[in-house]
């Protein structure tokens, strides 16, 4: 059973989606939030799998809520909801850690997918996300070089994460197992040096052009 944490001031989206969740077989929303304080409150007493949450919200948003439980801890899997407008908050909370950004508008079936994905270990972006974050790296100061050769298979794996592909995706689009990708992934972190999926997703934009 894959425990969530519901976080948004909405009261009718937090509704709707534990209407969504519950119906799932293998989703248990765990407690509902309006802000990030709330969130952070709630994980010191319930254990929790995957956090869904807004970034916009008072009180806490979901940027200074992302950097806050990601320091407490360091494992918790979090998926942000985003509008399309939103490219600054996006922005922000790249470096925090977070395995998602996904866009409110998309299909229920791709929400739960999503929780689904991220909690097996994956990062989840939708397409215009990471349009938008591919965007904001090309007004990005040129980067400096890459420090460490990457073999060609690494360079294959590094871009199917920089593309926001799934672990199973890059497997299937280069006929290796999932286990195998998992390695390759484990050995990246390890040779570049960086902590997360999203960090080598942001290392391949700024890097993609050095191949």
């Amino acid at each position: 059973m894959i425990r969530v944490l519901l976080v948004d001031d909405d009261s009718l989206i937090l509704e709707s989606l534990k209407i969504l969740l519950e119906l799932q077989g293998d989703l248990e929303v765990v407690e509902i939030c309006k802000n990030g304080q709330e969130a952070l409150d709630v994980l010191k007493k319930k254990s929790v799998d995957v956090v869904l949450m807004d970034i916009r919200m008072p009180i806490m948003d979901g940027v200074q809520a992302t950097k806050a439980i990601k320091e407490i801890h360091g494992n918790m899997k979090i998926i942000l909801l985003t509008t399309f407008k939103e490219d600054e908050y996006i922005k922000e909370a790249i470096g925090y850690g977070a395995e998602g950004y996904i866009l409110k508008s998309q299909s229920s079936d791709s929400i739960v997918e999503s929780i689904r994905s991220v909690f097996k270990g994956n990062t989840v972006y939708q397409k215009e996300v990471m349009t938008s974050l591919t965007d904001y790296m090309k007004k990005t100061p040129e980067p400096l070089p890459m420090k460490v050769e990457l073999t060609l298979r690494e360079m294959e794996i590094l871009q199917g994460i920089g593309e926001g592909k799934s672990n199973r995706e890059i497997s299937e689009e280069l006929f290796l197992g999932e286990g195998t990708v998992r390695n390759y992934i484990t050995k990246l972190l390890d040779k570049l040096e960086l902590r997360d999926r999203t960090q080598l997703a942001i290392y391949y934009l700024n890097h993609r052009n050095q191949r």
